[in-house]
């Protein structure tokens, strides 16, 4: 595939100058990405266990001041999702039932995981991010977008949640439904029907006010209304009574200054801070990773960001959090495809973002106070939806079945247990499948690749054995320092299997050294037969072709 040069953009430069160039494209980026994380800021911050104002903290720590520690251009930092799970499994296990005294345990947490991560980018484990396979790291996302709907589902209705077990609470729906606070469930079910009907209208004006944020501009009169800023009892139908009041609405401090909260690390020789400690600081890091390759994929000036320097700035900015009373942060995906889709050009659109931010808590945190609890449920909900839908599910399928294996053993254990033991228990069963596919235990852990540069302009690999995602960084390696420019001729002919995470890598690596005009050539695989007719299925030895490869 040949690529034609005139339509290679040439990418800002660095500093100043560019900023010069590119400033009004970032701050209107910028501006539109606070109007989507403002609320979310909020929402993922009460559901960790943490006060609201930790949250907008974050956001301000990851915009304001991480920017300029970043290598990532377009990528949006920030507190996520993805670690809500964690961080309410420390504030609940280590404060015993105490929230304040967790969370100021928790926040110890933070700032070691983010050392941990400083360190982990001083070897240069930002390559670590390729190890893990595709199907294990979408399928523990899916189990935390269910843990969310889960756990949300009872603030979204007004009703009491109880258990905190999310199978208990999914079981427990139909109390839910009988408990609910009619006034409460209103402005939920109407936040959550503006999340999911804004998308599907095909008017570009009904699209020009974020739905994050047109949620908090409708749930705050209906909260004006129904008078939730004062405790109070109505009737609904005539029937029965109910209990309005504060409780229902966000409480922030009134200056920024006074949400900071120190941590307290009189724990840190207990075996459950240092699980979470590593919970935060792989999972977060996995995140961040995965975000950054994911953005740079994308982006119109084909910038490769330097993953160990930015998982350097991750880890310092959750170091920074942690000290201050904040949320921690990660390369955030969902914010950073708004960036880039709202016309961001350089990381100065981060900064923008943090900066509305700071200038909306500092001068009017009265306005946040107004925001009832059950939209935030809403955003919420939506966004674990999006993490679990049933598409997540039929996607790992057609991939493969033992794609969708990996993916289910990796939510229902993650349920079950932690983060840590359910990726795990995805990675067993992928390892699992390949030594029953005929690979060898220690092909699996060890690529064995020849290289050949006797033709002039080629460079020419041979692939044995396996190729597989436990094997893939040893492949890398060679990939890597191949010059740009050659004729790249990949041979797979005497491998037993091509696993589908290794496909994905192959196929992004193509398209890479092709953009700086190289060639890429797959061969070999005629005799693979793919699970699927997905391109990135595993593909495996076909049982009725001789295999020359008769030792381990």
């Amino acid at each position: 595939m040949s690529v034609h040069t005139e339509t290679i953009l040439v990418a800002p430069p660095a500093g100043w100058a560019g900023f010069q160039q590119t400033w009004r494209a970032d701050l209107v980026s910028g501006l539109l990405v606070f109007l989507i994380v403002l609320p979310l800021s909020l929402g993922i911050a009460i559901a960790s266990g943490f006060p609201p104002m930790a949250g907008l903290m974050t956001a301000v720590i990851g915009g304001v001041l991480i920017t300029f520690f970043s290598d990532a251009q377009l990528t949006i930092k920030g507190p996520a999702v993805g670690l809500i799970a964690i961080m309410a499994g420390a504030v609940d296990t280590l404060g015993q039932g105490h929230l304040l005294t967790g969370y100021r345990y928790a926040l110890a947490v933070i700032v070691v995981a983010g050392l941990v991560q400083v360190a982990f980018s001083l070897v240069k484990a930002g390559q670590f991010g390729d190890f893990f396979p595709a199907s294990a790291v979408h399928g523990m996302l899916a189990a935390i977008g269910i843990r969310i709907m889960a756990k949300q589902i009872p603030v979204l209705l007004g009703a009491s949640p109880g258990s905190q077990s999310p199978f208990d609470l999914v079981l427990n729906l139909p109390r839910f439904l009988a408990d609910m606070n009619p006034e409460v469930a209103i402005i939920g079910v109407v936040s959550l029907a503006i999340l999911i009907g804004v998308p599907l209208l095909n008017n570009r004006y009904a699209r020009l006010m974020p739905a994050p944020m047109l949620v908090i501009l409708v749930a705050v009169p209906l909260g004006f209304y129904f008078d939730l800023a004062h405790a109070h009892k109505y009737l609904f139908l005539d029937h029965h009574e109910y209990t309005l009041g504060p409780e229902f609405l966000i409480t922030l401090p009134d200056r920024i200054t006074e949400g900071l909260v120190f941590p307290d690390f009189g724990k840190l020789g207990d075996f459950a801070t240092w699980k979470y400690v590593f919970m935060l600081a792989l999972v977060g890091s996995l995140e961040s990773l995965l975000t950054v390759k994911a953005i740079d994929a994308l982006d119109p000036y084909q910038r490769k960001s330097r993953l160990s320097k930015d998982l350097f700035a991750i880890g310092l900015g959750n170091a920074l959090c942690g000290l201050v009373g904040a949320l921690p942060m990660i390369s955030e995906v969902v914010r950073s495809s708004a960036n880039l889709h709202s016309g961001a050009r350089t990381r100065w659109a981060n900064f923008f973002h943090g900066a509305f931010l700071l200038l909306f808590v500092a001068f009017l945190p009265r306005l946040i106070h107004q925001i009832p609890l059950a939209a935030l449920a809403a955003l919420l909900i939506y966004t674990g939806y999006r993490l679990a839908s049933p598409r997540a599910f039929a996607k790992a399928y057609q991939v493969g079945p033992e794609q969708l294996a990996i993916y289910c053993t990796t939510v229902i254990v993650t349920l079950a247990t932690d983060l840590l033991v359910g990726i795990g228990a995805g990675i067993l069963v992928k390892i699992l499948i390949h030594l029953t596919s005929g690979a060898s235990l220690r092909s699996l852990f060890w690529s064995s690749v020849l290289v050949d540069v006797s033709q002039p302009d080629t460079v020419h690999i041979k692939v044995q054995r396996a190729a597989v995602f436990s094997n893939y960084l040893w492949f890398k390696k060679r990939l890597d320092a191949i010059p740009s420019g050659k004729r790249v001729l990949l041979d797979f002919s005497q491998t037993r299997v091509v696993d589908h995470t290794f496909m994905e890598h192959l196929h992004r690596f193509e398209a890479d050294y092709t953009f700086k005009g190289g060639r890429v050539e797959v061969v070999g695989m005629d005799d693979h037969q793919p699970v699927s007719d997905h391109p990135t299925a595993t593909r495996r030895k076909k049982t009725n072709t001789a295999d020359p490869l008769t030792t381990p």
